[in-house]
């Protein structure tokens, strides 16, 4: 397998990276053209047109703005990632291109340092939303920056102040010193419908007022990392130096900020995704009247129920949130919740999607009380806690131990005692390692190394307690395990 091929999230700044002895690492743009198919008749009816947006581009396009950056980033000489600024998944291509270069400039001459601070500009677009100045971006914008500088379409241009940032939602709210600016309009929009048309204006690769259109593809969309924003999914073309910029519907509402791609190459590929307009509303409110952001946390890992999760849990169809983990002294151990819980509705507001339930409890600040219908061994139950701070917390890995073969072979897996005196004292995850998989733990994904929790809901510390378990369960079977300090329920379909 190609590595280079496998799709990646890519945030959309143009950034390049210059070295002090005067040599420019810089990137180059390809372009291709999109194959169409005709659409017939048949799948659009004679009275159907494409939306006029002339005047809405004309509209928006004073409002948007281009926004330069200067500062100064660490780039490791070493191969050491440590040595970067942030961390591997997000470093940008730019500075993955310029750590490799300066490994080989090591590596043949020598004489640098282990890390160097290397001047580092970039470009992004955003969008006034006050006429006294205020302007939106993205937080990965003006990262690093010890320069903003906001250019508008009548090419003035203005040093920006930097009123705040959140990385958690990738949002900055900015100020210039200008009065009675052109400022785009930010009623709340009318819920979003998949297949809708929308355009998104911005400066992808630095050329200013660029406007590309498309349509909605998803919304809610949960994506690696970003668990607390339900992300707009859209076709419209987006490449790095749209980031910041707004996407606009055919009412001439502003329904998101442009923020990432999902590409093998780096440049726009068909998936694009903006942050909802108002969870950035959220944001500006909280730094424009506190200079900071605060966010509630419930203190859950969740995933995805599909259908045979479903029927292992004897849900009347695949939907909420499932409980994988609940973080220790958490508002969500507080409150009662366990793993294999699914919380159905949060304040009477239905979980379709596990993202919908990070979006609902973003909506609370912490020490707000919401109310959890969740889902327990075959009952619904309600449940109330009281949101915590959202704070970081390192993940462990988990602790293997030696090999005891003994397979559960209607699961297809091969299951070992964990050794005690390998475990940490603060680690009390009771369970078994999984030495071997075939059959439908096999085709399930299941993984040697993965260490096995439950089966069913129900705890398994002994071999004895898996093969009982094993026993009792019926066409499916939820499996959960700890992999990689994760803890995350795998469904099996036995046959």
């Amino acid at each position: 397998m190609n590595l280079k091929n496998i799709p990646q999230l890519h945030r959309l700044t143009f950034i390049a990276v210059l070295v002090a002895t005067g040599i420019v690492c810089s990137g180059t743009a390809k372009s291709s053209r999109a194959q169409t198919m005709p659409m017939t008749s048949a799948a659009a009816p004679k009275s159907a047109a494409l939306p006029d947006m002339t005047s809405i581009a004309a509209q928006f396009a004073p409002t948007v703005v281009n926004i330069s950056v200067r500062g100064t980033r660490k780039v490791s000489t070493t191969g050491d990632p440590a040595g970067d600024n942030g961390s591997d998944a997000q470093k940008s291509q730019e500075d993955e291109a310029m750590s490799e270069f300066l490994r080989g400039f090591q590596q043949r001459f020598g004489g640098l340092p282990p890390q160097m601070q290397m001047p580092v500009r970039g470009e992004g677009s955003g969008f006034i939303v006050s006429s006294d100045g205020i302007i939106l971006t993205n937080a990965h914008v003006v990262s690093d920056a010890e320069e903003v500088v906001v250019k508008l379409t009548d090419r003035r241009e203005f040093l920006a102040k930097v009123l705040g940032t959140d990385k958690l939602t990738d949002i900055a709210v900015l100020k210039i010193d200008a009065n009675n600016l052109k400022a785009a309009p930010l009623t709340p929009p009318r819920p979003l419908q998949v297949g809708e048309w929308v355009l998104a204006i911005g400066s992808p690769f630095g050329f200013e007022s660029t406007v590309t259109a498309g349509v909605i593809s998803a919304t809610r969309r949960s994506l690696p990392g970003d668990g607390s924003v339900p992300f707009i999914q859209t076709d419209a073309a987006i490449n790095p130096g749209n980031s910041g910029g707004p996407l606009i519907n055919m009412r001439g509402e502003v329904v998101g900020i442009n923020s990432q791609i999902y590409s093998r190459t780096g440049g726009y590929q068909g998936v694009s995704f903006a942050i909802p307009i108002g969870v950035a509303q959220r944001i500006e409110q909280q730094i424009l009247s506190t200079g900071k952001v605060r966010h509630a946390k419930l203190g859950v890992s969740v995933q995805e129920v599909d259908q045979t999760l479903a029927e292992s849990f004897k849900l009347d169809k695949p939907a909420g949130a499932l409980v994988s983990d609940v973080e220790k002294d958490s508002a969500a151990e507080r409150a009662g919740i366990k793993s294999g819980d699914v919380i159905l509705a949060v304040n009477g507001k239905l979980v379709d999607l596990a993202g919908d339930l990070s979006a609902n409890v973003s909506l609370a600040q912490p020490g707000d009380q919401i109310e959890l219908d969740i889902w327990r061994q075959g009952a619904r139950r309600t449940l109330h806690a009281k949101l915590g701070d959202a704070k970081v917390h390192p993940v462990k890995p988990p602790v293997l131990a030696a090999a005891l073969p003994n397979p559960v072979s209607r699961l297809g897996l091969v299951l070992s005692l964990q050794k005690s005196e390998n475990k940490p004292e603060n680690d009390k995850a009771s369970g078994l390692l999984i030495e071997g998989v075939s059959g439908a733990a096999e085709r399930a994904g299941v993984q040697p190394g993965d260490l096995l929790l439950a089966i069913d809901g129900k705890p398994v510390a002994t071999i004895t307690q898996a093969g009982a378990a094993a026993v009792q369960s019926g066409k499916s079977v939820a499996l959960l395990l700890q992999r990689d300090g994760m803890k995350i329920y795998v469904p099996l379909r036995l046959v």
